[in-house]
């Protein structure tokens, strides 16, 4: 890690809502974090679809914060009633309680959320596991584009099932 980064690791972090003009910075901190947690995953995308995705359908549709240290975004996440859609910390700076500051942020504002993420991603597991998030479902992949096993969480704020028909939704 070099000097600069060391010091972000130590300024305070200062979530804000994100604008249409910080995407860019979105859309790199996803491809970053994205592959590299999992850098075995089928790249579907380029990075400027990427920030077409960020800037068209995510932006508009979801409620995103970012998180700033010293004036530089380093994490995001995009949230809608019931979801995380987006969770990302720039790879430098995760494990320094940025992903639990901007969790924070949506689950302030529900009692409870779903969210995915891949099997083959140990640290995000772990991470939502260690935040009140339970397994609901696993799923062969059959379902996301990347055609890859993931899991569906949970957290409730009281811990309780919160559909009694026990349909769940189905995989994004």
């Amino acid at each position: 890690m070099n000097e600069a980064a060391r010091d972000r690791t130590k300024a305070t972090v200062v979530p804000r809502r994100a604008t249409l003009d910080d995407m860019v910075t979105v859309a790199r901190i996803h491809r970053l974090a994205f592959f590299g947690a999992m850098p075995q995953m089928p790249v579907l995308h380029t990075p400027e679809d990427d920030l077409a995705y960020f800037s068209r359908e995510v932006f508009p549709s979801a409620e995103m914060w970012v998180a700033e240290q010293s004036a530089v975004v380093v994490g995001f996440i995009a949230f809608r009633p019931g979801w995380v859609d987006h969770l990302y910390v720039h790879p430098d700076q995760q494990g320094h309680s940025l992903g639990r500051t901007l969790l924070a942020l949506a689950k302030s504002s529900e009692r409870s959320l779903y969210l995915w993420t891949f099997q083959c991603n140990p640290g995000a597991r772990r991470f939502y596991e260690r935040h009140g998030f339970r397994i609901e479902r696993e799923t062969d992949g059959t379902n996301n584009a990347e055609r890859q096993p993931d899991i569906l969480y949970l957290w409730n704020l009281d811990g309780l099932a919160v559909d009694a028909s026990g349909v769940l939704p189905a995989s994004t």
